[in-house]
């Protein structure tokens, strides 16, 4: 008798080790659901978060760490003049609903892009674009009115993805796609299902079902995780959270960054903040950790300069603006600006709000006050952004490699230095990549020798998963939860 219970328990355990080894489906959790499903014809991420990658592909593609790589175009090049791309599709791919996709499909999609009653979010990709021609099936030339290096990462933003003409009107409902998930099912309100594209061209997704799960209470994404309704949540909403889930072994933390260069922006036209030694006091007075650590529950990374640490071309530039007191006693000395009051004034995020309140303290020990004023997100828009109104703000940058605004002396901080906006510009033509990422080192440099503002941190993307569930993005690039990769584990 011993024997046959013991022989059946292990007989169980295996068949329950293997059940669990084969589970192919998974539900995502997301905060926001998304408007519409067509990534060319809205702007909000959590359209992206669906269908980037998963259900839509382009010509080009981000990876996780920040870097650009082939798609739909399986390679390309560029004329010596930097003006006239030459793309090769690859072989054999289909859109979902059987048609093939070819060169024709990529003059319809940017074509669409550039119309005058384009409704592109993003229609300033497509500005530079002057012809795009079919050279025969799988390949397609597209001429531009001037040379830009980074047309291949224009072509790798969700809102560049190939689309067919038969299908495009009826995207935002129902998209049809060439990537390795096939549209499935959309319950408004509650979920997004997503199933396996067998028929795809490239290697097949492990998983064969995804749900996109919408939850928005923090606490109930939390209790969803819990119960283990949700088996991952990449941009968890409550991260002061976070530790229950670190101490509890069915699940793993999915620590990363974002696009989000988060800054204390200072308007460098007021008469205050025109002195470089003045925006270099701030500079020093701020203790980036304590900000971290208070208005982020210990989530985000230093940064030293408006560039995000994932991306390959990062320099740790932090020790250039160390938390220094007395070094920033000593420049205020310098410039004559004793006793200052400055506007602090601060849009709704959580971010802002808990990190105006430190940083405010943290000023008050140099000498600085600051009126602190909690303005709603039309508000910022109107009086900060567009009305250049204060002296010092909080928000974080989300767009990807959006170090060329600073190359913009209207933009609403108003650094202008005409040699940055040279080298933006050199950046924009440069067709070499290792020369572009020089150049985008030296921009770096630059604006922190500046101090055209205060460098806080890049904000957190802090996820909670399966401890069981491998291959999801630590960093996020661009707005995707991308599951080409992801599978379960035993």
């Amino acid at each position: 008798m011993f024997t046959r219970i013991s022989t059946s328990a292990a007989v169980l355990a295996l068949m329950a080790g293997s059940a669990l080894a084969q589970q192919t489906d998974i539900t995502i959790g997301m905060v926001l659901e998304p408007p519409n499903l067509d990534p060319t014809g809205g702007a909000a991420a959590a359209i992206d978060e669906v269908v980037y990658a998963n259900v839509f592909e382009g010509l080009t593609r981000y990876t996780q760490d920040g870097s650009i790589a082939p798609a739909l175009a399986q390679s390309w090049e560029v004329s010596e003049d930097g003006t006239v791309y030459t793309f090769m599709l690859r072989d054999g791919v289909s859109f979902h609903d059987g048609s093939a996709m070819t060169a024709e499909d990529v003059v319809f999609t940017l074509d669409r892009a550039r119309a005058e009653d384009s409704t592109n979010a993003q229609k300033a990709l497509f500005a530079g674009i002057e012809t795009v021609e079919a050279v025969d099936d799988s390949t397609v030339r597209v001429t531009l009115s001037g040379p830009d290096g980074a047309f291949p990462v224009k072509m790798a933003w969700g809102d560049a993805v190939i689309v067919a003409p038969e299908s495009a009107e009826t995207n935002a409902t129902n998209p049809v796609g060439t990537g390795p998930f096939r549209f499935s099912d959309w319950v408004q309100g509650d979920r997004v299902e997503l199933v396996r594209n067998d028929d795809y061209w490239g290697e097949p997704a492990a998983l064969t079902e995804a749900t996109f799960k919408f939850i928005a209470d923090p606490t109930a994404a939390f209790a969803a995780m819990m119960a283990e309704d949700v088996d991952a949540f990449p941009n968890f909403p409550a991260p002061e959270t976070m530790a229950q889930f670190e101490t509890d072994a069915r699940f793993k933390l999915i620590l990363g960054s974002t696009e989000g260069e988060t800054i204390l922006s200072m308007n460098n036209k007021t008469d205050t903040l025109s002195d470089i030694r003045v925006r270099q006091a701030i500079s020093h007075a701020i203790n980036r950790q304590d900000i971290i650590d208070g208005a982020m529950f210990g989530f985000g990374t230093p940064i030293g300069t408006h560039f995000a640490p994932h991306h390959p071309d990062y320099v740790d530039l932090t020790g250039q603006s160390a938390y220094d007191p007395e070094r920033a006693v000593q420049l205020l000395e310098e410039a004559g600006a004793s006793d200052l009051t400055l506007s602090l004034k601060l849009p709704p995020p959580t971010y802002a709000r808990r990190g105006g309140e430190i940083i405010a303290a943290q000023l008050r020990e140099v000498g600085i006050d600051t009126e602190i004023e909690n303005l709603e997100w039309a508000q910022w828009l109107e009086t900060v952004f567009r009305g250049k109104d204060f002296d010092l703000t909080i928000v974080s940058h989300t767009e990807p490699l959006d170090i060329n605004i600073y190359a913009r002396p209207e933009y609403y901080f108003q650094y202008d230095n005409p040699e940055f906006q040279a080298l933006m510009a050199d950046i924009e033509a440069e067709t070499d990549a290792a020369a572009r990422s020089e150049m985008y080192r030296q921009a770096q440099r630059t604006i922190a020798d500046d101090y055209v503002n205060g460098y806080l941190f890049q904000l957190a993307k802090t996820g909670v998963a399966n401890a069981r569930i491998e291959g999801m993005w630590e960093n996020a690039p661009t707005q995707a939860n991308d599951l080409t990769g992801v599978r379960w584990t035993e």
